[in-house]
């Protein structure tokens, strides 16, 4: 079976993003204008954000995909990454894929000097919480949120 290949996401991947994106977006029940689609590629792949992504592709499939955040804190002195977004196709699923797509932002959250990656999931997620508790530690924290409009 052919290798499967980690990079940085780059502008070029915008037709191999989309509907993994989409993908990812369907999966928990969301919908955005598409304004917001080339708001959040442009912000991830412009080089002028402390966000950017990844992608996994086998022979020129795009097979998953992780946006993430580099962010300060008031814990360290030392800024903390937030895997904002993990989608892997679900024929893809099960693979590997998820699991080396989270180490590619772990590796990168490294050279960043980050103190640490973190993330959330819907409780209902059942089949990524298998991958999750493998990797890493659940904090124990619920999550709110209050509408700004």
């Amino acid at each position: 079976m052919p290798e499967i290949t980690i990079r940085p996401l780059t502008a070029a991947d915008r037709a191999a993003w989309t509907p993994l994106w989409h993908g990812y977006l369907t999966f928990y029940k969301a919908t955005l204008p598409a304004q917001i689609d080339d708001v959040t590629f442009g912000r991830l792949t412009g080089g002028q954000e402390p966000m950017g992504g990844f992608i996994a592709l086998r022979d020129g499939q795009a097979l998953g995909i992780t946006n993430w955040v580099i962010h300060r804190s008031t814990w360290s002195d030392r800024d903390i990454c937030y895997l904002q977004d993990l989608f892997t196709a679900p024929e893809a699923r099960g693979s590997g894929v998820g699991r080396r797509l989270i180490e590619a932002v772990n590796r990168m959250a490294r050279e960043k000097n980050c103190f640490r990656v973190y993330w959330q999931t819907h409780e209902s997620n059942l089949q990524a919480q298998e991958l999750y508790d493998k990797v890493a530690d659940k904090s124990g924290f619920i999550v709110y949120r209050q509408p700004l409009g």
